[in-house]
């Protein structure tokens, strides 16, 4: 899989990446964000090389007008040292887990998940899956991630919570969107676990209904047409809810 960047315009990259599990290429991710103060910063951590770096280091002074990288996934973690080391002006932003993981990356003391960093980055929306676990007991279970929507652009930048269907070829057919295959695994524990979740993701769909890129980690970016995206999450949350209030 090679790297690509698209530009979806209003000030958002969102760059397609390579992450192997052994032969298998499932793609990661990475979006960079350019504010209203000019400065940018990045959503989740990211190698960059070759083409895909220059085009970057040429939108961003040579890296030095990046202010900040926020890792929204708590086990996206392979990739935060080499972004520190290219972008070491940059603070980083990362959940509980991600200090434990990289102890070289000096990160800040606020939380991405935080209403601090929701705060300082009025030109994004942010919300935190209710139902399951954001950090997961389980280090198998990734379903949880803080969600990211960029208005301006209409682009939804999701690692792992929300997945498109696995060939791109289904979506001129119809656009579709699952439920990660571990969110059954990822509720926490109480009775309503599922209808915590469910309601929660239906409000998303209704609230950032205008939603045109959707841009998952590991499946490929989904072009919708205004509202479709409201119509196939819905479904989508319809379909799972049953076996997820039984759980």
């Amino acid at each position: 899989m090679s790297d690509k960047i698209h530009n979806l315009g209003s000030g958002f990259w969102n760059i397609r990446g390579s992450f192997r599990i052994g032969i298998i290429d499932v793609g990661t991710q990475c979006s960079l964000v350019q504010l209203a103060s000019g400065r940018f910063i990045f959503l989740d951590s990211y190698t960059l090389t070759d083409e895909i770096r220059a085009q970057v280091m040429a939108l961003t002074n040579d890296g030095q007008d990046v202010e900040a990288v926020l890792n929204v996934h708590p086990f996206h973690t392979v990739h935060c040292a080499q972004m520190a080391k290219d972008f070491p002006q940059a603070t980083f932003y990362g959940s509980e887990r991600h200090p434990q993981q990289v102890p070289e990356v000096q990160w800040a003391d606020d939380f991405v998940e935080s209403e601090a960093v929701t705060q300082r980055y009025p030109e994004l929306e942010f919300s935190l899956p209710k139902g399951i676990y954001y950090i997961a007991p389980d280090e198998k279970v990734h379903s949880g991630s803080l969600l990211v929507y960029h208005p301006a652009s209409q682009s939804l930048h999701v690692d792992d919570t929300f997945v498109s269907q696995p060939l791109k070829i289904l979506d001129a057919v119809l656009p579709e969107l699952n439920l990660h295959p571990s969110t059954e695994d990822a509720l926490i524990d109480a009775p309503d676990a599922g209808a915590q979740y469910c309601n929660w993701a239906t409000e998303l769909a209704h609230k950032w209904r205008d939603t045109r890129h959707f841009c998952a980690a590991h499946s490929h970016m989904v072009e919708f047409e205004v509202g479709d995206f409201e119509k196939v999450l819905i479904t989508a949350i319809d379909k799972a809810r049953p076996k997820l209030e039984k759980a």
